[in-house]
């Protein structure tokens, strides 16, 4: 913590993985409260996609509305695997309510099929990855955001490949490389700084190939 920027009081909302709830980014918003940030929960329950967060994501976004409201700000999203898949529709959809974007582990720039839980995916969330609105949904994602974006992504990850948790470099779009698994990534001690880093204003976003 020592070695890390302090936070400038910005809203910051954290979006948890598949069939995780708040609970499972605990450390992170307690670290990101600690450095001065106001951390929120998105109040959502497990993550099961549209079950969860509306057809239209209309459920994740009156949340990031209500803190827009509350903080008075844009707010910042960080989205773990397909919490920022749903970070990146968000701000799409709703530029004015975001300031930026940072995935972590978030397969959004390629196949679900380049990942070991798809599966998974189609089970609880009850949608087929060959459904219309699902291939409509992960295009609409890939799409450069008008908005800041960091892509944290590790090839040992084990469960997704990590060379589709990231976008190519512009002026808006980053990348930074860590080496962990997938499972509990959100709690890693270089996951954290990462975050961080990022949100300080550190120079650690450089891309990788």
């Amino acid at each position: 913590m020592r070695d890390l920027p302090p936070g400038d009081g910005r809203p910051v909302l954290v979006l948890p993985g598949l069939f995780n709830a708040d609970r499972s980014n605990i450390v992170l918003r307690h670290m990101l409260r600690k450095l001065g940030y106001r951390a929120y929960g998105w109040g959502l329950k497990r993550n099961l996609g549209v079950r969860t967060v509306g057809s239209e994501n209309e459920r994740l976004i009156a949340r990031i509305a209500e803190i827009h409201s509350e903080a008075g700000e844009k707010v910042t999203l960080v989205g773990i695997s397909l919490g920022g898949i749903l970070a990146r529709l968000a701000a799409h959809r709703h530029p004015e309510l975001v300031r930026e974007v940072i995935t972590i582990s978030s397969p959004f720039a390629g196949p679900p099929t380049a990942t070991n839980v798809w599966r998974q995916f189609e089970w609880l969330t009850g949608e087929k990855i060959s459904d219309a609105a699902v291939i409509a949904r992960r295009e609409e994602a890939a799409k450069p955001l008008p908005v800041p974006a960091t892509a944290i992504w590790s090839r040992s990850d084990g469960l997704v490949n990590g060379l589709i948790c990231r976008e190519p470099e512009t002026a808006k779009a980053h990348a930074i490389e860590i080496s962990s698994s997938h499972l509990f990534v959100q709690m890693k001690p270089e996951t954290l700084r990462a975050v961080a880093r990022i949100l300080g204003g550190s120079p650690c976003c450089v891309a990788t190939s």
